[in-house]
Order: structure tokens, then C-alpha cells, then sequence
């Protein structure tokens, strides 16, 4: 819009210099017939002064046409300038965003991370007790928990399967499946669809790249064939502005008798070419415009297609992580389950001999309980003896002294 009224304004001030020189010619140049020799000299002078005179205005009015130029040019450079810098601003604002959200997620999940932290080790105290608590029980199943976690701990240690053999192992029933069986089999489902769906990330990443290259390319051509057509155009713009220019003093010209008598056939045909050059230009003008429109719109068009790609990259790109992300914490979790039956089975072994140290004590104990026992017993029963004895003793004394005092 800038552009087609300083276009108009341009029309309209060669227009009126036009004007004015033509009333200035009326005013200048005589119409009656002069028949004195001095009065032809005086104004074959003044035609000489109009001519120097409209050749300088003519130069004047090609400085000002080229400053105006110069000064769209100019504008132009500062509107790209400034919406380079605003464009420029907003991805820094657009980028700080990003940087905080990201920050707030990080800070987020940290402490998602240390609640479940903390709950973890309740859970690992609680269980703690109750494994103290289940102490005896744990005694009475030793030696088969001890060969399972044995049998479990060998065969946790490959979990890979092979395509036949999982084929082989889902066929049979659950009830059929050992527990490494079951585990292998759930392992192999959850690490083959990931492996699925990473490999399709990365061919759709693939492709996308590909595209993405693609409209690069177009992109790039796009714009410099529309660099090309723009350049064509100002040179094409400044060609129609001289030949108006000079249509102009072609009119002004034709206006003198002189000149028009000598003259008008040559001038006629000029006219005709410059008429039929500036319809042309016109036209080829107004072709250029309506292509560079179309070209602006595919180039909008193809800046959009352009952000919806690289958004779909970022998702998948994002989704990918996600998903590697969780296959790690899965393979951490299956090591922190591992070492946490080691160390059960740690606790397991440390409880057997804590309950022989505390059967070998308890039997020490009972031994030394039966000797004092039975040195107590047979004491006693030495006192017990004596005192039997003594009385017997005192029975039969007695019992003899009565027998001797009835036969007396």
C-alpha cells in the first residue's frame, strides 16, 4: 500500500511540473506573428533559456525521482530491519518461556522424586519390621525359599527371548508357566513393543527430515526467484518513470509550431512505440504483481506447512525420550528389585545363624540348667535319705524301748 501511493504521488507531482511548465510555455512564448529580424533573435534566445531551463527542471525531476527511490528503499530496509528484531524478540521470549517452564517441570519432578523417595524408605522400614516380624515363619520355610530364590536368581539372569520360544511359552497356559517363565514372557511383550514403537519414531523422524530438507530447498529457490522478479520489477518501475518523463517532453515539444510542422510524422511514430512499450510494461507489470502475490502466498503457506513439521518433530522427538526414559527407569527398577533380593537373602542367612548361635546358647543353657538341677535333686534326696534314716533310727529306738518297757 505504501509502496502504490508513493506510486500516485509521484504521478501527481510530475503532473503538475507538467502543468506548470505548459502555463509557463503559454505565458513565455508569443502568438502573434513577428516580422522584425530582432524580435526572431530575441525569441530564438528565450527558446534556447526554455530548452536549458526544461533540461535542468527535467534533470532536477530525475534527482528527485532517484531520492525518492532511495528513500523507499531505505524505508523498506527499516520495516525489514524492525520486524527482523521484533521477530528476533519473540523468540527470546518465546525461548525465556520455554527455559522457565522447563524449570518449573525440573523442579516439579525433583521433588515428585524425593516424596517418593521418602515413601519408599517408609515402605522399606515397614517392611523391614515386618520381616522382623516374620521371623519364625521365615525359619520354618528356609530351606525351600532358600532353593527357590536360588532357582529364581538363575534364571532372572537371562530374560531374553527368542521369537520361537515366546511363541512356544505363550501357547501354554499360566497355570503351566514357571515364575522366570512369566517374567521373561511379560519382559519380552513390554521390550518389543517399545523396540516397535522406537523404530517407527525413528523412520517417521527420518522421513520428516527429509521434508523438512525438502521445503528448505523449495523455500530457498522461492526466494530467490522472487529476489530476482522484485529486482526486475524496480528496474522495470524506473524504465516506465523515465519513458513518462519523456512522453511528457515529447507532448511539450509537440505543442511549439515549429517543431510540430518539421517534425510531427517522426514524433507521431515515437509516440505510437512509447504508447505500445508502456501498455506493454503495464501489462508485463501487472503480471509480475499478480505472480509475486502468488508467490507470497505459497511462501506463507509453505512457512506454515514448515512450523507444523518441526512441531511434529519436537513431539515425536519428545515422545521418544519419554520413551527411553521409561525403559531406563524399567531396567533400573529391575536392578534395584534384584539387589533387593540379594540383600533379603543377605538378611535370610544372617537370620539362620543368629537362631543356631541362639539354639546352641539355648541348649548350653538347658545343659547347664539340667547338671545344677540334678546336683540339687540328688542333694536333696541325700537329705531326704539321711533324714528317713534318722528317723527309722529313732522309730526303732523308740519302738525298742517300748517293746522293753511292756516286757517289764
Amino acid at each position: 500500500m505504501s509502496h502504490k501511493s508513493s506510486k500516485g504521488i509521484r504521478k501527481v507531482n510530475i503532473s503538475s511540473s507538467l502543468e506548470s511548465e505548459d502555463i509557463s510555455l503559454e505565458t513565455t512564448i508569443p502568438t502573434d506573428d513577428v516580422s522584425s529580424s530582432e524580435e526572431r533573435e530575441g525569441t530564438v534566445k528565450i527558446t534556447k533559456q526554455l530548452i536549458e531551463r526544461k533540461e535542468l527542471l527535467h534533470n532536477l525531476q530525475l534527482l528527485k525521482i532517484e531520492l525518492s527511490q532511495k528513500n523507499l528503499m531505505i524505508d523498506n530496509l527499516k520495516v525489514e530491519y524492525l520486524t527482523k528484531i521484533e521477530e528476533l524478540e519473540e523468540k527470546l521470549n518465546d525461548a525465556i518461556h520455554q527455559k522457565q517452564l522447563l524449570s518449573l517441570r525440573l523442579d516439579t519432578q525433583l521433588a515428585l522424586q524425593q516424596e517418593d523417595a521418602r515413601k519408599h524408605q517408609a515402605l522399606m522400614k515397614q517392611e523391614m519390621e515386618t520381616i522382623l516380624l516374620r521371623q519364625k515363619q521365615l525359619e520354618e520355610t528356609n530351606h525351600q525359599l532358600r532353593e527357590r530364590a536360588g532357582d529364581i536368581r538363575r534364571s532372572l539372569r537371562d530374560l531374553e527371548l527368542t521369537d520361537d520360544c515366546y511363541e512356544k511359552l505363550k501357547s501354554l497356559p499360566e497355570d503351566q508357566l514357571s515364575i522366570p517363565e512369566y517374567v521373561s514372557i511379560r519382559f519380552y511383550e513390554v521390550v518389543h513393543s517399545l523396540r516397535k514403537e522406537l523404530s517407527d519414531l525413528q523412520m517417521k523422524k527420518e522421513s520428516l527430515t527429509e521434508e523438512l530438507t525438502a521445503c528448505k530447498s523449495q523455500l530457498k529457490c522461492l526466494s530467490e526467484s522472487y529476489e530476482d522478479e522484485r529486482r526486475n520489477r524496480s528496474e522495470l518501475e524506473v524504465r516506465c518513470q523515465r519513458l513518462t518523463l519523456e512522453l511528457a517532453d515529447t507532448k511539450q515539444m509537440i505543442q511549439q509550431g515549429d517543431y510540430r510542422q518539421e517534425n510531427y510524422d517522426k514524433v507521431k511514430c515515437e509516440r505510437d512505440v512509447f504508447e505500445h512499450e508502456l501498455s506493454e510494461l503495464r501489462r508485463k507489470y501487472e503480471i509480475l504483481e499478480v505472480s509475486h502475490k502468488a508467490q507470497a502466498k505459497e511462501r506463507n503457506d509453505l512457512s506454515k506447512e514448515l512450523a507444523t513439521i518441526q512441531q511434529s518433530l519436537n513431539l515425536l522427538q519428545k515422545d521418544k525420550d519419554y520413551l527411553n526414559r521409561q525403559n531406563m527407569e524399567l531396567s533400573v527398577r529391575c536392578a534395584h528389585e534384584e539387589d533387593r533380593l540379594e540383600r533379603l537373602q543377605i538378611q535370610l542367612e544372617d537370620a539362620k545363624k543368629a537362631r543356631e548361635e541362639m539354639y546352641e546358647k539355648y541348649v548350653a543353657s538347658r545343659d547347664h540348667y539340667k547338671t545344677e538341677y540334678e546336683k540339687k535333686l540328688h542333694e536333696e534326696l541325700e537329705q531326704i535319705r539321711l533324714k528317713t534314716n534318722q528317723e527309722i533310727e529313732q522309730l526303732r529306738s523308740t519302738s525298742r524301748e517300748m517293746y522293753e518297757r511292756e516286757n517289764r
